[in-house]
């Protein structure tokens, strides 16, 4: 069950008992002929609470549309009912404003939250001294400033997630200009490696040529890769790490966290520099997510395959589910950024027995030709 799905029966079964401990009270107060009226509405309200994740706009709406005329028919001359909405709608209406000022854009949010002012007016003009519109207005007033500072709280993280996204692109768009230059330089060094065999044997130029020609297109590719990232940025990181790196990053984490078992293929010295970091920093990431998150993992696998077109890395840990609790941070943002800016795909969640996976596949560019 998810989230969500235990958010909405918990909702569930609180707004049955209130609509039922509401029917009673009416009944009681009232008499057994006024319950229903205002039980009806009470449901219909507090269904459209529970379905607002499917059309929010239109649930709350509908929501505060049927509050408003259950306060109408109550203010009604020869219609002797409740002209407040209780208890149960109320939560209902909470819930339905509170997810509106929330999510839905400023102006909308900013009327839905406005119409409560007419409904508790309405209610005061019928009863002033009930106390049910106290808990009517109480109940409004929270469900505003709940949203609202849900709101500002969604909007901080939104920036903060923005702010990853764009380091992580800057640094390996970083990354691969060093790449960049680094081609540069052996091309220059190359050519002027070509001068001088021209002079002393005219018959090696071509190799010499055919070297230039390769680390050109190597450079052109990337350069390419590094005008795309950066369309999408605003406008020096070290050197890509290696296989090397990144057996001594295990042997580092096994020295303070669970024990783990590294398995990659013997020849990766033609992985692209910015694919080879990549690597690097998905298994740093979920590594760390692991000592931080998982204490009861004993055990951490990291297994990088490589196929003709891809490079795949996966870290799973056998932390029990009690233990394996969500690892959604931004660091993983800005992980799954910056496969996703070469063309991959990150995936990061628990596992069908114990523990949680991380599994990402990053494309190997062939060369491009001139």
């Amino acid at each position: 069950m998810t989230s969500v799905q235990a958010t909405t029966v918990g909702l569930g079964v609180l707004f049955l008992t209130a609509i039922a401990l509401q029917a009673l009270a009416v009944a009681e107060s009232w008499g057994a002929a006024y319950w229903l009226p205002g039980t009806v509405a009470s449901a219909v309200v507090c269904a459209l609470a529970l379905a607002r994740h499917r059309a929010l706009l239109h649930t709350a709406v509908a929501g505060v549309g049927t509050a408003g005329v259950t306060v109408l028919v109550g203010l009604l001359p020869d219609v002797r009912l409740p002209a407040e909405p209780g208890p149960a709608m109320t939560m209902g209406l909470a819930v339905l404003v509170g997810s509106a000022v929330r999510t839905l854009p400023p102006a909308r949010a900013a009327v839905l939250a406005a119409t409560g002012l007419p409904l508790i007016a309405g209610q005061l003009a019928a009863r002033p001294s009930s106390s049910v519109v106290a808990i009517t207005a109480v109940g409004w007033l929270s469900a505003v400033a709940v949203g609202l500072r849900a709101r500002a709280h969604d909007d901080r993280a939104r920036a903060t997630a923005d702010a990853v996204r764009r380091a992580e692109r800057l640094d390996l768009a970083r990354e691969l200009h060093d790449v960049v230059a680094h081609h540069i330089t052996g091309m220059l060094i190359e050519a002027q490696a070509a001068q001088v065999v021209a002079k002393r044997d005219p018959g090696k130029v071509p190799d010499s040529l055919a070297e230039i020609e390769a680390a050109g297109a190597e450079a052109l590719a990337a350069m390419r890769r590094v005008v795309g990232l950066l369309r999408d940025a605003d406008d020096a990181a070290p050197a890509s790490p290696g296989p090397e790196e990144l057996s001594a990053l295990v042997e580092r984490f096994a020295r303070q966290g669970p024990q783990v078992r590294l398995r990659m293929p013997d020849a990766a010295a033609d992985w692209p520099p910015e694919v080879t970091s990549t690597v690097y920093r998905i298994v740093q990431e979920a590594l760390t997510n692991v000592l931080r998150h998982a204490p009861g993992a004993r055990t951490v696998e990291v297994d990088v395959a490589r196929s003709p077109q891809t490079v795949t890395v996966e870290v799973v840990d056998d932390a029990p589910p009690s233990a394996a609790r969500p690892r959604g941070g931004y660091g993983l943002i800005g992980m799954r950024e910056r496969v996703e800016t070469l063309g991959g795909s990150l995936r990061a969640g628990p596992r069908p027995g114990p523990g949680w996976s991380v599994v990402a596949t990053l494309p190997v560019p062939t060369r491009e030709p001139t």
